[in-house]
């Protein structure tokens, strides 16, 4: 996938959450924030000329991305990963996720205008 593409992507899957989140699938909208989160990343690896072929991969880059952009990207992508272990564990709380939905969205945002979509 080009960049834009996972860019696209990210979006997408932002606004599937959102549409699972209102039919009450909390598991779907979990791993959809996930996904979103994990897309945005991708966006930036792929314009650099890089691959991601593992979770770690994936974190290694936000943890690079974190010392030029800042701590709350890190942050941002931690919760995605919440996101993510909710989707096998069902472990979050409306109100946590109704907070935290937040987080990934600006996370996918913060990240995204650094690349045209």
């Amino acid at each position: 996938m080009t960049p834009n593409e996972h860019a696209r992507q990210a979006y997408e899957f932002l606004e599937q959450a959102e549409n699972e989140l209102a039919a009450g699938d909390k598991l779907q909208a979990s791993e959809k924030l996930w996904g979103a989160a994990t897309q945005a990343v991708l966006s930036i690896l792929t314009t650099e000329g890089r691959r991601s072929k593992t979770h770690r991969d994936l974190k290694e880059a936000v943890y690079r991305l974190s010392a030029d952009m800042g701590e709350d990207v890190y942050d941002g992508f931690a919760i995605a990963e919440k996101f993510h272990a909710n989707f096998y564990n069902g472990f979050m709380e409306d109100y946590q996720i109704e907070s935290d939905k937040g987080r990934v969205h600006n996370f996918v945002h913060r990240l995204l205008p650094v690349h045209q979509v």
